[in-house]
């Protein structure tokens, strides 16, 4: 029978102190093989970090209403606000406490203040607190800093307004990267004309329906033209106007402010199909009152629609095609883009289209964007993505 050779076994075997010098050698390289794969992980975030696109903003800082857009995901995302606000005192500190949008305007009545109403900031004391509210306003919804910010503006002829303005934006903690203005008729036209930038290559007349300005241009892409405004047809005279109709209507028992009338005319006025509405006032020294409105809304809102077309018709095109005579048909040749907050009555684009063309007397093609309120900003930032996209920043 065959036997092993003692020493030939103990050469081959290995012994418990190589099994563990092997064992430290493999716990070794794996914790180095961790290491440098976190070093890596590492180094990779931060070339991701540092590649990071900034985020693409359309700003609309209105009268009436401030918009931000900005993208959610594939989508993109928009937050409106009133542009105004209140200031009150901390019961508990004593501190001075900011307040802003509608539970400034529904809290605080009797001290809101809305810094806009004329489309700018008009003095340093409004530039002042419209740079209160934009940042209140930028803060509570998270706008990142670095980011490419598009701003809708006015094209109204203010050069004090306009450098206010421009304080307001750069004193804001957005546009890290990059801010641009551009016309905010042009800016509400994009959403109007497409799904992208297709009024950037239009030749088209546009119109914006203010609360406090009444605005019109003629673009060649994107280039303005032949600039219009005034302050006689706007959504506060229409307010203004609804209130003193209802105080007619009602014989003189009821007054409303303009913020109710206003609330009226967004609530009711449609040429659609407006149905006469039914409201309640508390009386002095108690008691309530029941009326019924009929005429003063629609008739405001009609007279509107009659001051408007007026202005397009006998001042606006007949300048534009004194000075730009192929620009102006081949501008009537395409789409007329209303914008503004009064676009959003019912069947007024209908009937400025109508009553236009008559006045005219040729066919004109009247349209809007479906989101006037937002329509701005949406443009805005789809500038601000293109000018991302394109890394013209």
């Amino acid at each position: 029978m065959a036997t092993e050779d003692p020493s030939e076994v103990d050469a081959e075997a290995p012994s418990a102190e190589t099994e563990t010098e092997a064992d430290e050698d493999a716990v070794e390289w794996e914790e180095k093989a961790v290491e440098s794969a976190e070093e890596d992980a590492t180094e990779e975030a931060e070339d991701d970090t540092g590649s990071a696109e900034p985020t693409p903003v359309g700003v609309k800082l209105g009268s009436t209403r401030t918009v931000l857009a900005a993208r959610n995901g594939s989508d993109v995302a928009t937050t409106a606000s009133l542009t105004c606000l209140a200031t009150y005192e901390d019961a508990l500190t004593g501190e001075e406490r900011v307040i802003y949008g509608e539970e400034a305007a529904v809290e605080y009545p009797d001290r809101v203040q809305y810094m806009l109403r004329s489309g700018l900031p008009e003095d340093d004391e409004n530039a002042e607190l419209a740079g209160t509210f934009f940042r209140e306003f930028v803060d509570a919804n998270d706008v990142p800093g670095d980011s490419v910010v598009v701003y809708a503006i006015p094209t109204i002829e203010n050069e004090a307004g306009l450098a206010n303005l421009e304080t307001v934006i750069t004193g804001s903690d957005i546009g890290e990267a990059h801010t641009r203005s551009y016309p905010e008729m042009l800016c509400a036209s994009i959403p109007a004309m497409g799904d992208e930038l297709e009024a950037i290559e239009e030749i088209f007349v546009a119109v914006n329906l203010g609360s406090t300005n009444l605005e019109a241009c003629a673009f060649r892409r994107g280039e303005q033209l032949s600039r219009f405004a005034t302050g006689a047809v706007t959504g506060n005279e229409v307010d203004r106007t609804i209130a003193n109709y209802v105080e007619d209507e009602t014989q003189g028992r009821v007054n409303i402010d303009r913020t109710t009338a206003r609330e009226y005319k967004e609530t009711h006025a449609s040429f659609v199909d407006f149905q006469p509405f039914t409201d309640v006032i508390q009386q002095p020294g108690g008691g309530s009152h029941e009326f019924t409105i009929e005429h003063a809304v629609m008739d405001a809102v009609d007279e509107y629609v009659d001051a408007l077309v007026d202005e397009l018709a006998n001042t606006f095109l007949p300048r534009l095609a004194n000075d730009y005579m192929k620009t102006y048909k081949l501008a009537l040749d395409n789409e007329v883009v209303l914008t503004g907050g009064m676009t959003c009555i019912p069947g007024l684009v209908d009937e400025v289209e109508e009553r236009l063309s008559e006045a005219l007397d040729r066919e004109v093609s009247v349209v809007a964007p479906d989101e006037p309120v937002t329509a701005a900003a949406t443009g805005a930032q789809r500038i601000a993505d293109r000018l991302v996209e394109n890394d013209a920043y």
